[in-house]
């Protein structure tokens, strides 16, 4: 049965440089990079060495704690760098583009018409299968287990986002053949979630054999994680899987095409973008021909989203889960009497620290200044403002902190991922890396746990 859902608590924040909704660019990236740290809890094993010649879709690595789990290149070329860290941890895998666009070929077929096994077996081998990620934990899932339920978001409320029915619009019948094939994966339901705000493109209303949710709201509405709290929360000892519209797509192709198409429409956003706009990309594609004559001087790039994405220099490249490049200022100027806790009509504070609250659909240019250091961690009431879960957040990150792990349990951890408590971070006075906090909490449990 669909649920409408209205969420309450939260906050959209505007920002000044949206990508103007028009077919982009097909923009040809140089080389990509796969990056193991995209993926939490991952322990990589090579596949490849420098110099192998790769297709789109050969395995680069694979999960060491589970040899099926791949992780495939989405072009073809050769391996060109593989970078390490400390202990000689895999940190980046780099292809770098022949121009043959060559394929591996997997498996072509109406999944609704094969047995469970088959559809994993394609999924595991051709390398989709890394879009899929659980609660708890928030990891790739594990293909050896059964989820209660599937949630897919077909919104996303960040900042500057991407418009998914954009984006998917004309391919509803990629979008339902990728659910025909989630759908086999669980004996529960496949939740699609759609946005209450807006008017939501065909390709989601009319899909079959989900059930379709309306999740109405600020920021962030649009995280599965805060959906699945109000449709079907995890409890201890149960597995929720949860992706993303777009990635359903990338899935459809498969069972369509046969071939692992990481192709993508992406949004180039923000001020320090000349032309915010969308382009045609690949997963893992080089930013610096993304941006090419498009990008101001004094940026901070950011792949995904100003709250939750990563800082990339301007040779970087595109995150696995991203579908948006972010380019805000990068702060760090004078401001006069910057002491003060009011700084004017410029900024945006949760916490009326501004006048921002006197004009709150203005967009805003915010840069990537913290406005203060990290200091005490107070108890203020600011992250319930913006928690949309029935959860004490205060408490469970001040458990996660003290690494108590039965408090952590029963505050509620196997319910939450890092990107839940993002505007926690944004608003919170005392200048905590919550979502660190979080990650390295997920870890610890999961380790102890385990």
């Amino acid at each position: 049965m669909s649920r409408d859902v209205k969420i309450r608590k939260g906050v959209n924040i505007k920002l000044k440089g949206s990508a103007e909704k028009l077919n982009g660019d097909v923009i040809t990236t140089s080389d990509i990079v796969l990056k193991p740290t995209d993926f939490p809890g991952l322990m990589p094993k090579l596949s490849v060495k420098i110099g192998d010649k790769v297709k789109a879709g050969s395995t680069l690595f694979y999960n060491k704690e589970n040899d099926r789990v791949l992780f495939a290149s989405p072009i073809s070329g050769e391996v060109t760098e593989i970078n390490r860290g400390e202990k000689r941890k895999i940190l980046e895998v780099k292809v770098k583009a022949d121009g043959a666009n060559a394929f591996e070929t997997f498996k072509q077929g109406n999944p609704a018409d094969m047995s469970k096994e088959e559809v994993l077996d394609n999924m595991l081998k051709s390398g989709v299968w890394p879009f899929i990620r659980q609660r708890p934990y928030d990891i790739v899932a594990n293909p050896m287990d059964t989820p209660k339920a599937i949630h897919v978001t077909a919104f996303d409320s960040a900042p500057l986002a991407p418009d998914y029915g954009f984006v998917a619009h004309g391919q509803g019948a990629v979008l339902q053949t990728g659910l025909d094939a989630l759908a086999k994966l669980t004996s529960g339901i496949v939740h699609l979630n759609i946005t209450g705000n807006a008017n939501t493109d065909e390709a989601f209303t009319a899909a079959k054999n989900v059930q379709i949710n309306k999740i109405s709201g600020p920021h962030p509405a649009g995280n599965v994680g805060i959906q699945m709290h109000h449709i079907d929360p995890v409890n201890k000892g149960e597995v929720v899987w949860v992706l993303n519209a777009l990635d359903v797509l990338t899935i459809g192709k498969l069972f369509k095409e046969g071939k692992f198409d990481a192709s993508r429409t992406i949004a180039v956003s923000g001020s320090k973008i000349n032309t915010p706009k969308y382009v045609k990309t690949v997963l893992g594609a080089n930013v610096a021909d993304v941006l090419k004559g498009n990008l101001e001087e004094g940026a901070r790039v950011i792949s995904g989203n100003p709250l939750t994405g990563n800082q990339i220099n301007k040779n970087g490249h595109l995150g696995f889960y991203n579908y948006q490049i972010t380019a805000i200022p990068a702060g760090g100027d004078f401001r006069f009497m910057g002491w003060l806790p009011f700084f004017g009509f410029t900024g945006k504070s949760l916490s009326r620290t501004s006048f921002s609250f006197l004009s709150p659909n203005k967009e805003r240019n915010l840069d990537a200044n913290m406005n203060g250091e990290e200091r005490a961690f107070v108890m203020a009431g600011e992250y319930e403002k913006v928690f949309p879960m029935d959860i004490y957040p205060v408490h469970l990150v001040k458990s996660m902190i003290t690494q108590d792990i039965d408090l952590m349990e029963n505050l509620g951890i196997y319910e939450v991922a890092p990107e839940d408590f993002a505007l926690c971070e944004f608003a919170c006075t005392s200048k905590i890396e919550t979502q660190k906090i979080v990650r390295e909490a997920l870890d610890l449990v999961r380790k102890e746990t385990s």
